[in-house]
């Protein structure tokens, strides 16, 4: 199809850049577990999170990349084909460097060729979980991308049995509750997204409640913005909770057209703020906003957490998430997230209400959950107030 990308037009763009990329200023100072100066960091960290955006693929880090790939007898790239596959170390540091969202994108479907088999993607979502939960998070909604595994031979039973596999483990052993949301990738032909379509249909995913929902993600900018019309027409009709991946790198007409096909939540969305009819109407339907904010940096969507439109967004009554959407690529996971905004942004305890609460409120989880996690939240506050008192 006309202005699709493939793998390999991502990996020759990535080569293309490594000559200058060590003239890039670093930005790993942006996530660091003691980056939190305020006197509400251990308010933030003891706060109940739902995280409505990360990738299970993008928390791939270069340790398990290392492990997996000598696990499975995978030969990584040598230190001549690409400097960043010389050591973790290397890699870790390129991962710091990234130039645009296609840069990234690159090392991100790279490095899941490591991923083979079922044991593989359990231990990559059982990493996340762990990290996740001791960042305080209660309910993880996590996408995954199974058109790119098919493309290179792993099934698409695979896939799903290992990242449920992950996801029962964490309800089981953390006490977490768990989503998969599976997203198509914008870079693959339609006819690829149909093919998995198709297969989660067969295997009645969603009735089982393997599958909780769809969305879409990768290249914003290039492909057609409606290119999932049809499918997304499709499973609306059949009651499937759906999200979408837009307003990053794209302008507000990605949003409006994201809605338009049935999106029910929009996944970063900071350029709404260009359009302040579209950002009424967002506020007025309450959709939810999954923000990145070290992510949006990291991909130079913006210059800094400063420019995350957080203070704009609650003064419209726009609600959003804040997550970490790939943290082992973005060197943060959600408590770095939560405590770049707040170092920046200096929200108050109430203000932290309000995310978290909408956070929950937006969730695809039973209202009995819903209100589980609602008394947390109003239990952790008025700890904090208690003991601010004294």
């Amino acid at each position: 199809m006309e202005g699709l990308i493939t793998h390999v037009d991502l990996l020759d763009k990535r080569k293309k850049k490594q000559k200058t990329v060590s003239s890039l200023h670093s930005l790993s100072s942006l996530a660091s577990s003691n980056m939190c100066q305020s006197p509400l960091h251990d308010f933030i960290h003891g706060l109940p999170k739902c995280e409505h955006h990360v990738h299970l693929e993008g928390c791939l880090t270069p340790e398990l990349i290392f492990h997996l790939a000598s696990r499975n007898g995978i030969t990584l790239p040598s230190a001549a084909e690409n400097p960043a596959y010389a050591s973790i170390a290397s890699l870790t540091t390129r991962y710091e460097h990234f130039t645009s969202l296609d840069d990234f994108l690159a090392f991100y479907f790279e490095g899941m060729a490591v991923l083979r088999t079922e044991q593989d993607f359990s231990d990559l979502a059982w990493s996340y979980f762990q990290k996740a939960h001791a960042d305080g998070v209660h309910h993880a909604e996590v996408f995954f991308d199974p058109q790119v595994h098919l493309s290179r031979g792993v099934t698409y039973s695979t896939v799903v049995a290992g990242f449920a596999a992950g996801c029962q483990r964490a309800e089981t052993d953390l006490g977490l509750s768990t989503r998969l949301i599976m997203c198509f990738v914008r870079h693959l032909p339609v006819s690829s997204a149909k093919e998995v379509y198709e297969e989660f249909l067969a295997n009645e995913h969603f009735q089982a409640q393997v599958v909780h929902g769809l969305g879409w993600s990768s290249s914003e900018v290039g492909p057609p913005k409606d290119m999932f019309r049809e499918i997304y027409a499709s499973a609306a009709a059949k009651g499937i909770p759906l999200t979408a991946h837009a307003g990053e790198e794209g302008d507000p007409t990605y949003i409006s057209t994201a809605l338009e096909l049935g999106a029910q939540r929009i996944d970063h969305g900071i350029r709404l703020i260009e359009d302040p009819e579209l950002m009424k109407r967002v506020a007025a339907e309450g959709i939810l906003l999954t923000v990145c904010p070290l992510s949006n940096v990291r991909l130079r969507c913006v210059t800094s957490v400063e420019q995350v439109p957080i203070r704009k967004f609650l003064e419209a009554g726009v609600k959003f998430s804040i997550n970490s959407d790939d943290p082992a690529y973005f060197g943060g996971y959600i408590l770095d997230n939560y405590c770049a905004v707040q170092e920046a942004h200096g929200l108050s305890v109430m203000e932290w209400r309000i995310i978290a609460e909408n956070s929950v409120q937006e969730s695809w989880i039973s209202d009995e959950r819903k209100a589980e996690l609602l008394e947390r939240i109003e239990g952790h506050v008025k700890k904090h107030m208690v003991s601010v008192d004294v």
